[in-house]
């Protein structure tokens, strides 16, 4: 939604310049002065090469863990790696089976949860289900640290257990043999930022040295051949894209953009109607990344580990549309649930005038694998932090709760300090500064609400609560061409932590008609030069003013194609 937050609008603010450093000629000044507005002052930061990679020395319990899984490939244990039921968790499986196979390891078997069936991560119903495959060693990937039970339980049988995660930890740590986690306390790693798929390919790089010092005849496999995986499992996970995750992602984008993804991924592409060579991590982000994840949200990701485990690529390719067409009914899902939310958040600003300092909204009908897409949507509207509920299955006692924050509002502290001082509201949680997962009865649900609301009454100010979009300064009318659009398309790649570059200004209005019902086609001038505008969702059912103030970002026209330019307003609001 675009729509200023009820009681409080939005202010553009422009970043502060700074020096612009040193570049090479090929690299526009455009491109210079957003970089350096972005903390890089040189091309390696701007734009790292694996070369810059950090060694994976550093990363607590790495040597152990490499330990395990030698043994395990010399004896011919049988491994199993256990993923997650979202876009991070299937990359990430799919990167341990792949690497571990290229490693040597001769039995691998891979398992994910259903969600409506095993509930989240490596639980105590999925081990009953894991014991059919009889594994020596269970190797989790993007959860785990959070799984207290489902590691007790695997012990008990007897199983091994090597947790690669990159969640936040509890008070305690589950039993499991080793631990890798970059915010395991103590970790000296360098980067925090790893999402799940990142830490199981460090572990991989490490494995590769530890056979290669064995002179292990596998010790020299390709482990780039992987990044495409990493690439795609990082951006659709949201974690900051630090200097490190950006050479991760770079490089898995290189690898996309050059046809020599795996198969699943190219036929994702494919099906999402975006062309390879001109791919982004926007496209990841909007485009591939969620039909992946809609196995995940509204059937099983085993579907989608499939798709990125196949080498075929005619059965990716009839993969890949099957997860289209569960993306189809989640976007219809999506809708239908954010717009009984929007309608319930207006019911409630409408009764005080401003918005609540946080949102706590369950409807019985929900579905549990949308509420975070929810939770995001209403979170993007109100700018406060939001938790969406629903039953764990139709009919359930449990709820399932996704929660997204703001900035400065530490969603999963505020989850322990609820919990901690309410003993028993709260079964479960876990997650990061901006997205969190948790799970307590229906009979808790108004209990839950009126604690989080205290600990947000504690927590939040007004500077917080005032949502700021941040702006990269106005650009001219020759600014605005298609070698600048073109530059910033591949200038990234941009994401959380290192912001896709966004401009603001006053335009005229010339013409505007609405597109698909939600969307508004606007002709803008600037001076004497019109250019064609988008703002997606930004169709209100007013007549738009002869003047406004946008935020927008500058992309290429592909569709007119020559030097045609659209800007992509984010934002706008009349001029007096």
């Amino acid at each position: 939604m675009n729509t200023p937050p009820p009681g409080r609008g939005v202010a553009i603010r422009r970043r502060e310049a700074a020096s612009p450093g040193e570049w090479p000629e090929q690299v526009p000044p455009l491109l210079r002065r957003i970089y350096a507005a972005r903390g890089a002052l040189c091309i390696d930061d701007a734009r790292p090469r694996l070369v810059n990679l950090l060694p994976p020395d550093g990363l607590l319990g790495l040597e152990d863990a490499t330990a395990l899984l030698a043994d395990a490939i010399t004896k011919g244990r049988h491994i199993v790696v256990v993923g997650d039921f979202d876009c991070d968790g299937a990359t990430a499986c799919a990167v341990g089976v792949r690497g571990l196979r290229m490693l040597g390891a001769r039995r691998v078997s891979h398992a994910v949860p259903n969600r409506m069936v095993h509930g989240y991560g490596l639980s105590p119903a999925l081990v009953d289900e894991l014991a059919a495959l009889e594994p020596d060693l269970l190797v989790t990937v993007d959860h785990g640290i959070a799984c207290h039970a489902g590691i007790e339980a695997a012990k008990a049988r007897g199983w091994t257990v090597l947790v690669t995660d990159h969640h936040l930890p509890g008070a305690t740590l589950p039993p499991a043999d080793v631990i890798v986690d970059p915010n395991l306390p103590g970790d000296m790693f360098p980067s925090k930022a790893l999402a799940g798929v990142g830490v199981m390919f460090y572990v991989l790089l490490a494995l590769r040295r530890r056979l290669r010092d064995s002179g292990h005849p596998d010790a020299g496999a390709d482990l780039t051949s992987l990044l495409d995986l990493v690439a795609v499992g990082t951006v659709a996970d949201l974690v900051p894209l630090d200097t490190n995750n950006r050479a991760l992602v770079a490089a898995g984008l290189r690898r996309l953009q050059s046809g020599q993804g795996c198969a699943g991924l190219r036929a994702l592409i494919e099906v999402s109607g975006r062309v390879p060579a001109r791919l982004t991590a926007a496209d990841i982000g909007f485009a591939v990344g969620p039909r992946l994840n809609a196995a995940g949200r509204l059937e099983d990701m085993a579907l989608g580990i499939e798709c990125l485990l196949t080498d075929d690529l005619a059965q990716a390719r009839g993969i890949a549309a099957t997860l289209d067409a569960i993306n189809g009914e989640r976007r219809a899902v999506q809708q239908q649930m954010t717009d009984e939310a929007e309608g319930a958040v207006s019911r409630i600003a409408l009764q005080d005038g401003v918005a609540p300092l946080v949102a706590c909204l369950f409807d019985p009908e929900w579905h549990p694998g949308v509420i975070g897409l929810v939770a995001s949507r209403i979170k993007d509207r109100l700018h406060r932090p939001v938790v969406a509920f629903a039953p764990a299955e139709p009919g359930s006692e449990v709820l399932r709760g996704s929660a997204r924050s703001i900035p400065g509002f530490h969603i999963r502290d505020a989850l322990a300090d609820v919990a901690a001082r309410h003993p028993g509201l709260v079964e479960r949680f876990g997650g990061h500064a901006m997205a969190a997962g948790l799970t307590l009865p229906l009979a808790s649900l108004d209990a839950f609400r009126a604690a989080f609301a205290e600990c947000a009454r504690e927590r939040l100010d007004d500077t917080l609560l005032q949502a700021d979009l941040h702006s990269d300064g106005a650009l001219e009318p020759a600014d605005l061409c298609r070698g600048n659009a073109e530059a910033l398309r591949h200038g990234g790649p941009w994401g959380q932590g290192f912001p896709e570059p966004q401009f603001d200004g006053e335009f005229d209005v010339v013409g505007t008609r609405v597109v698909g019902e939600r969307h508004l086609k606007l002709e803008l001038a600037l001076g004497r030069t019109r250019f064609n505008a988008i703002h997606f969702g930004g169709w209100d059912g007013q007549p738009a003013p002869s003047r406004v103030h946008i935020a927008y970002r500058l992309e290429p026209d592909d569709y007119r194609g020559g030097d045609a330019v659209q800007l992509v307003v984010v934002h706008r609001e009349a001029v007096p």
